[in-house]
């Protein structure tokens, strides 16, 4: 254990209900994923505290939602300065508590500050359109339009890997259409949501609009999804736990973003130079645990040597360590399960593949691992690994690449790098996924555009304009000119 996590104190933290700190009955322990130490005791919630949130953001409805688009875009443009302002403060909250080097957490609140600011400005985009009633017979004498109304109360369900920014994406986009919220982070990450929460009522967000409700899934989780006050649930983590959420949802709306094995095509006349640090990143930045993290590789055969003995070299210079430690580019996974996981599928791959490089902890960190050879059966290529993990395989044109990354239960995002307009056409048309990056890595993401996948990767589209879209209701409104 370094010096830098042995610093490390231990508080306690409450729920954020109606703007007030509400004490519980129960407190668990929050360790560091790094070093095993105590970092907080976190609230668990009751099954009745987390009703008692959204009784409470039932009532802040009106608040909110009677609130001018100014205001709450003036309230966004507050929390997105006020979070500028603590920026080190928040990227060392991310990395004790999801040992995401910091490096990278400084990264993540700054694109947290960008997801404020878009939403400051969506919340004065929102509108509908005018309907020409009359270019039907009956429509004459007769004038329409639409307009987005907020939906309610939203019950958002956070995972671990970007505890801040993706908390921002149910967050702004809700604020900014006039909705109230109860925010379930999940059980490794709460320090950045309830951080977040107390930005906000800094920032002028009126109490009970947004409450922050920490425990199990399986009490406040449940108690969110089940309850007919939420009209909306939003949700990012396990395709298990999407599906049932959306099995118990009922007819509430839900947005449900579940990840996958993102693949990437790499053509014949690509410059192998050129790629490799963006390929490096993709794979290998928060430890894998990416929604999007390059997992799987297809490359053709002309050029696939070459890659992989350079993709390989680059991944034995990457620093493994104290997320703390500015100079560490990968430390520990979320959680030894999650070790102990990643390492039984590594082994069932080295039976049947080899390993170039990786495959064992060191100092408890998993190394950068990467795969030649491995069939499309195997866990490490058809499951969401969520680890340091890539598998690289040879292939002899852009069509059978295009064949192998269709080949899986999941389609959020894929990439190809290409010269070749043809093949990049190609590709962009028959690729059966969410989202294909053209000469980039299939982890590509910015705040603004609309991310989701096909599959069992989700339904719905985050990104904050399009996540406005999801959390409004349209209401149509007819005038007859023609009364007698």
């Amino acid at each position: 254990m370094s010096k830098l996590t042995s610093e490390v104190k231990s508080d306690k933290k409450s729920l954020i209900i109606n703007g007030e700190r509400v004490e519980t009955s129960s407190y668990t322990p929050l360790y560091s994923p790094y070093s095993g130490e105590e970092i907080a005791q976190i609230a668990a919630a009751t099954k009745e505290q987390t009703y008692d949130a959204i009784t409470v953001a039932c009532k802040a409805r009106s608040i909110i939602g009677k609130m001018t688009a100014f205001k709450r875009a003036e309230i966004l443009e507050n929390a997105a300065s006020i979070l500028k302002d603590k920026v080190d403060e928040a990227a060392r909250i991310i990395a004790l508590e999801s040992a995401k080097p910091i490096a990278f957490a400084k990264a993540e609140v700054a694109r947290t500050i960008e997801t404020y600011k878009f939403s400051a400005e969506e919340a004065k985009r929102i509108h509908g359109e005018t309907i020409p009633f009359d270019a039907a017979e009956s429509g004459a004498g007769r004038i329409g339009y639409t307009v987005r109304e907020p939906i309610g109360v939203i019950g958002a369900i956070t995972p671990f890997n970007f505890p801040m920014n993706l908390v921002a994406h149910k967050v702004g986009p809700a604020i900014a259409a006039g909705n109230t919220m109860v925010l379930k982070p999940a059980s490794q990450t709460p320090l950045s949501a309830l951080f977040i929460a107390e930005v906000f009522e800094e920032a002028g967000l009126p109490a009970g609009v947004l409450n922050v409700v920490t425990g199990s899934g399986r009490v406040v989780g449940e108690a969110i999804v089940e309850d007919d006050r939420v009209n909306m649930i939003t949700f990012t983590g396990s395709p298990s736990v999407g599906i049932g959420i959306r099995n118990k949802a009922g007819l509430k709306k839900t947005t449900l973003e579940l990840g996958s094995n993102s693949a990437l095509i790499i053509d014949k006349d690509v410059v192998v130079d050129t790629i490799i640090d963006r390929c490096i990143m993709g794979a290998f930045s928060n430890q894998g645990q990416v929604c999007i993290s390059l997992q799987r590789v297809y490359v053709h055969e002309d050029v696939f040597e070459e890659f992989v003995s350079k993709f390989t070299e680059a991944a034995k210079q990457l620093k493994i360590g104290d997320p703390l430690n500015p100079e560490t580019d990968v430390s520990a996974l979320i959680s030894k399960d999650d070790t102990d996981r990643a390492l039984e599928w590594i082994a069932e791959a080295k039976e049947k593949a080899i390993i170039r490089t990786g495959g064992k902890l060191t100092e408890g960190v998993l190394e950068p691992t990467i795969i030649t050879g491995a069939h499309s059966d195997l866990k490490v290529s058809c499951q969401e690994v969520f680890a340091p993990v890539v598998v690289v395989n040879k292939v002899k044109s852009v069509e059978e690449a295009v064949r192998c990354v269709n080949d899986s239960r999941f389609g959020l995002q894929a990439g190809i790098y290409t010269n070749n307009i043809k093949n990049a056409l190609y590709a962009t048309k028959e690729l059966y996924v969410g989202g294909v990056i053209v000469n980039d890595v299939p982890t590509f993401r910015v705040d603004q555009m609309p991310y989701g996948g096909v599959k069992d990767s989700g339904t719905g589209r985050e990104g904050v304009k399009y996540a406005v879209e999801e959390m409004t209701e349209m209401k149509l409104v007819v005038w007859n000119q023609s009364q007698e």
